[in-house]
């Protein structure tokens, strides 16, 4: 989840999925993303994060941004924000994660606390690429070491 849904978490959902299809487990994962705000609602991945995307080989066609539900929280076992701010946005309308479903993306990278800065202001496409790649990378090993509710040793 990030603020608009068309580069941080757009990008780790299409780099997830490829994860998963590579890997043989996609039918093992439910993989979405969101936005917190309404701002680029329907919009298309950013420009030029699909072109980083499709550089590396991750296919990104189809998505049309959307806004995080209430629903969301049922529906999924993990809530993964990008940066502080959007967990902020997720805890006001979750309610403060009472099912303990909210983690930082690069908590599976090694890197706790750190966030994957947006690329919208910081035009670095490709360090947003290689952070959420390795967040990605870090959810898929540690669904594989605990094949359950992978996520909650971290």
């Amino acid at each position: 989840i990030c603020h608009g849904n068309i580069c941080r978490s757009a990008a780790a959902c299409y780099v997830m999925k490829e994860l998963a299809r590579r890997e043989g487990l996609e039918k093992e994962f439910m993989i979405d993303s969101a936005a917190t705000s309404t701002e680029e609602i329907g919009e298309p991945v950013y420009p030029p994060m699909r072109r980083t995307l499709e550089s590396h080989g991750i296919p990104c066609g189809g998505h049309h941004a959307r806004q995080m539900t209430r629903r969301d929280y049922d529906n999924f076992d993990l809530l993964i924000a990008m940066d502080s701010e959007n967990l902020y946005y997720m805890n006001r309308m979750y309610r403060q994660d009472p099912e303990g479903k909210f983690r930082n993306l690069l908590d599976y990278a090694g890197r706790p606390g750190q966030e994957v800065p947006d690329p919208w202001y910081t035009r670095d496409f490709e360090t947003a690429y290689r952070d959420v790649l390795e967040g990605c990378e870090g959810i898929i090993a540690a669904f594989r070491a605990g094949r359950g509710r992978y996520g909650s040793q971290l």
